[in-house]
């Protein structure tokens, strides 16, 4: 049955929102190597190959193939790993394909990245020429020209022109097929689920302005532009990619933000940012999408039964200067000062009793100046 699928690799916790990523045409899911483990910290990642290319087999489709057939062999890898709705980001080829699932298929997509792509490729003819050539003549010549096509000069990433040259020359016009064949300009307006563009300012073969026309027509798209990248803009500025990607997907940084301040409060969130610096950043983000975007937003556990739990781990580990922090987000979340004292009781059981006495010094103090400022 795996040879019926497309070739792919999966990285990340299986219990990760789920991310797919299309590969360009002539490269293997090698395209993402610089991105794909950093997206796989807080995401599900699956990328895979075009048929044909890396490891997948080459008559996965066949002469006339369309950007249809592609996306309907994502879907069927998305089946067989069990994998109903998922955000989706593709280069070129992988990004036509995305623009066909948010048109044809938006029940199965969270949201879509489409990079150094268009809604169609420069009409039909120059796609049927290659295609003939490929299969006439193989990859070689063309192979050698890939430096140009993809990539600014002085750069290339030699493992990526080796797939294009040994890309299985019919699979490959298959996929010239589907190019050639491909134009979604009319469905662009239909298309809901949460769009990004991402263009290489220096790209030849889709430059931003065929970016800026998917954006246009996307209701609520965006669109970044990227300096100093070309065609294959996630292996030539990885760092850019990955920012913009990251904002566009990780939605938990915003939503941990929200329930960070709903906690912890506004006043003490905003002093958090202020004492903020270049050494401290990353720590902050992590906390906003980590601790608060991804546990506080856990349903399985109430706010209440979350504060109840922090309070205890905060006493047992002797953390009283977040504990007082904690005592006040306890009350936000509706545990009364008894509940709390309650809680307090239990870790002198658990945790001793001269922690305990000493975390009730600081509820007290806390709650005191509840009382004292008439909250």
């Amino acid at each position: 049955m795996t040879d019926r699928l497309l070739n792919h690799r999966a990285e990340g916790p299986t219990t990760a929102p789920p991310l797919l990523l299309g590969p360009s045409l002539g490269t293997s899911y090698a395209l993402w190597d610089k991105v794909a483990p950093e997206l796989s910290v807080t995401h599900r990642v699956v990328r895979w190959d075009l048929p044909g290319h890396g490891g997948s087999a080459a008559d996965l489709i066949g002469p006339g193939a369309s950007v249809a057939d592609l996306a309907g062999l994502v879907l069927a890898l998305a089946d067989s790993l069990g994998i109903d709705r998922f955000a989706y980001a593709g280069v070129s080829l992988g990004g036509a394909v995305g623009l066909h699932l948010a048109a044809h298929h938006p029940e199965r997509l969270e949201s879509l990245a489409v990079i150094c792509s268009s809604a169609h490729f420069n009409g039909s003819k120059p796609w049927e020429e290659r295609a003939e050539t490929v299969r006439r003549e193989g990859l070689a010549a063309l192979a050698a020209t890939a430096n140009a096509r993809w990539f600014t000069p002085g750069f290339t990433v030699p493992e990526l022109v080796e797939d294009h040259r040994t890309a299985e020359p019919e699979a490959y016009a298959a996929c010239c097929d589907a190019l050639a064949a491909f134009d979604i300009r009319e469905r662009l307006s239909s298309i809901t689920v949460p769009t990004l563009l991402i263009a290489g300012r220096e790209d030849p073969a889709t430059p931003p302005a065929h970016l800026r026309e998917i954006a246009d027509a996307v209701p609520g798209a965006s669109l970044t532009e990227i300096a100093g990248a070309s065609h294959l803009a996630p292996a030539e500025r990885p760092e850019a990619v990955l920012a913009a990607l990251r904002g566009h997907f990780d939605g938990y940084a915003q939503r941990g933000m929200e329930v960070r301040r709903q906690v912890l409060g506004d006043e003490h969130v905003d002093r958090a940012q202020a004492r903020q610096t270049p050494f401290t950043a990353r720590f902050q983000d992590f906390i906003s999408r980590y601790a608060w975007g991804e546990i506080w937003t856990d349903p399985t556990l109430a706010r209440r039964e979350r504060s109840m739990i922090t309070l205890t781990a905060l006493v047992a580990q002797g953390h009283y200067d977040e504990l007082a922090m904690h005592v006040r987000a306890a009350r936000r979340n509706g545990l009364t000062p008894e509940e709390i004292g309650a809680v307090l009781l239990q870790t002198a059981v658990y945790c001793g009793v001269p922690a305990a006495n000493s975390a009730f010094a600081v509820a007290q103090r806390v709650l005191a100046e509840e009382d004292k400022s008439g909250g």
